[in-house]
């Protein structure tokens, strides 16, 4: 059986929850966070997600593991056959990230910490995020997947990458990044509605108390160096 580990206030770690069980496959959970001495002997960069395979083998960053998922474990699969289109899935996805998700990162000690965005950052943000609509807007289909009939990896992937552009890209720049890019709130509304989502979704909710505890107990040791 195969093990989680990380923490579920992680969209990153949540993304990887969402394959596996859409992918009805039996695996536990183990709670660890960023900067913990036991993650750093598990994942090279200190990172979440992180998963010890069955066979011992243990594989951090995302997108790598929803690959080995996924190549493992074919069936309920989650890219199309044809090389061409599995090859836009990805590049819907990596747009994500590097756009939407990547920029709005950027916002997140601000957001924590209760301290004003730099109107510098704000303006970077904004040039990144934008570039991020235009491309979902011309590879996004939703129809009424992310690429089109078929529900991929794109839908998870994206969906997640949405919740840290929502949380701090959407609020801290009080812009509803989202309802730029034609049809994805609707789609995304959708995606929040499966029942994977909702337990996904609960499992956050109920770490968050504790995640925030340990965020605020970090900044407050910053500020006291």
């Amino acid at each position: 059986m195969m093990t989680l580990h990380g923490f579920a206030a992680s969209n990153y770690y949540n993304l990887v929850k969402h394959v596996l069980l859409y992918k009805e496959l039996p695996f536990k959970e183990h709670l660890l966070y960023a900067g913990s001495e036991a993650l750093l002997t598990i994942s090279p960069a200190g990172k979440v997600p992180v998963i010890t395979t069955a066979e011992g083998l243990e594989l951090s960053e995302s997108s790598v593991i929803c690959d080995f998922i996924e190549e493992t474990y074919p069936t309920a699969p989650l890219y199309p056959e044809n090389a061409g289109e599995r090859a836009v899935v990805r590049q819907i996805m990596k747009m994500a990230e590097l756009y939407f998700e990547l920029p709005s990162r950027r916002l997140i000690p601000y957001a924590l910490s209760g301290t004003e965005v730099p109107e510098s950052v704000k303006t970077e943000v904004r040039q990144v995020l934008t570039r991020g609509i235009t491309g979902l807007s011309r590879l996004c289909q939703f129809s009424p997947w992310v690429a089109g009939e078929q529900f991929t990896m794109a839908d998870i992937y994206l969906y997640y990458v949405n919740t840290i552009v929502n949380a701090f890209g959407s609020s801290q720049l009080e812009w509803d990044v989202l309802a730029e890019v034609p049809r994805m709130k609707t789609w995304n509304d959708a995606m929040s509605q499966s029942a994977i989502a909702q337990k996904v979704e609960a499992d956050r909710q109920a770490n968050m108390p504790e995640f925030m505890q340990k965020v605020k107990a970090q900044i407050q040791a910053a500020n006291a160096g």
